[in-house]
């Protein structure tokens, strides 16, 4: 695993580079804990200004699933690291360089590449790694779907294989939801709109992100643990999240060596958002992705190294601390309009709130249902951090500028 020797000086001829793909509001904190360590940092992303556009050395707007172009523009830079911070990347690409002795990719490109695609984790996880996870069938077109949700039952969830954020994801009850699940599948997915997953409902208590981070010690990879965050999801988009989650001793032994055997096999280093069905003791895997997830904006409020200053540390082979600072909460800002450039009103309110932080992450464009932002709190336990939170984030009025 190749780190960095030394840190160097931004803009220099010593400077530590690390390239960004994808410069969302994750990558934009991912972006901030790097620079607090003296990286120079390149954002890159499919539009201009995205959040981390605003906070990095440089920035570059191109599309990430040209091969070629990303390809060109790793030549220019010439990156010591490369951080993949959405799926919709040109992996093969990635994964031809960092072969070829040309890059070094977050936690690897072969990470990279199998959680791209639910198919390529799905089955490692089921198939050569064995671990529980809901039944599951993969069609290429509307009456494979079909014969798909027949053959694995209803209701069902369906997603394409190339998605995040719950886009292009529903559950589906019975069999005349079967085309409107396809149209929408193929309308949220990314890279390639013609393969979806079916995955047979699984009748679970709650659904856990078990971050988990390998970092060096020693000269060696040695796997850490955050506590786990429950979360909920709304069409399979989060829209609140909360840490420390209760769960039963053996459950959370059964989620630990899940994270343990997906992101041993992923290798490299860096920070891991195991997602994990959980029933009473019983669990299942659902999904990996190789970087900070969405539900551990939470650990910004929780913990006392953020999921963001987690991954900065790790990945450039820095010991990590995981440890809780107190019981916290998240709970997200949409943009409730569609339009370019809002404002938002009731921030100093929301900041009123006990316990209460407010993020907004710059996007220079709002959607309906677009997390524009995102309200944290702490608190004496989960329960007060969940009300401070959802308090603090209906405050926040956005408003067309």
């Amino acid at each position: 695993m190749k780190t960095p020797s030394r840190l160097g000086t931004p803009l220099s001829s010593s400077a530590t580079k690390v390239m960004l793909l994808g410069s969302g509001e994750l990558g934009k904190e991912v972006i901030i804990s790097l620079q607090r360590l003296g990286v120079e940092v390149i954002a890159v992303d499919r539009y201009p200004n995205a959040p981390g556009h605003q906070v990095a050395h440089r920035y570059h707007v191109i599309d990430m699933t040209d091969g070629k172009a990303l390809a060109a523009l790793i030549e220019q830079e010439r990156p010591d690291l490369i951080v993949p911070e959405i799926e919709a990347i040109a992996t093969p690409t990635l994964v031809e360089l960092e072969t070829a002795g040309k890059a070094t990719v977050i936690p690897t490109a072969r990470a990279a590449w199998l959680t791209m695609n639910r198919e390529g984790i799905r089955r490692l996880a089921a198939e050569e790694l064995g671990l529980p996870t809901s039944p599951y069938r993969f069609a290429d077109s509307l009456d494979e779907l079909k014969a798909a949700c027949a053959e694995v039952g209803f209701p069902c969830v369906v997603k394409p294989v190339m998605s995040s954020s719950g886009k292009g994801q529903s559950k589906v009850d019975g069999p005349d939801e079967v085309d409107a699940a396809w149209d929408y599948a193929a309308a949220g997915g990314r890279v390639d709109a013609g393969r979806v997953i079916v995955e047979g409902f699984i009748d679970f208590d709650y659904e856990i992100t078990q971050l988990t981070v390998r970092a060096l010690e020693g000269g060696l990879p040695v796997t850490h643990f955050c506590e786990p965050i429950g979360h909920v999801q709304v069409k399979g988009d989060y829209v609140e999240s909360w840490q420390p989650h209760p769960m039963h001793p053996e459950a959370l032994r059964k989620s630990r060596e899940i994270a343990k055997k997906v992101t041993d096999n992923l290798g490299g280093l860096g920070i891991f958002g195991v997602e994990l069905f959980v029933k009473g003791e019983m669990v299942w895997f659902s999904e990996v992705s190789p970087r900070p997830h969405d539900t551990g904006m939470v650990t910004m409020a929780s913990q006392v190294q953020s999921e963001f200053e987690l991954h900065a540390k790790a990945i450039l082979g820095l010991p990590v601390n995981t440890a809780l600072r107190a019981p916290g909460a998240s709970a997200v800002i949409y943009g409730g309009h569609e339009a370019k450039g809002i404002a938002f009103e009731g921030v100093a309110e929301a900041l009123a709130v006990p316990g209460a932080d407010i993020r907004l992450f710059g996007k220079p464009e709002s959607f309906e249902r677009r997390r524009m932002g995102v309200a944290l709190a702490a608190a004496e336990n989960v329960e007060t951090a969940r009300q401070r939170a959802k308090q603090a984030a209906s405050l926040v009025r956005p408003v067309k500028a």
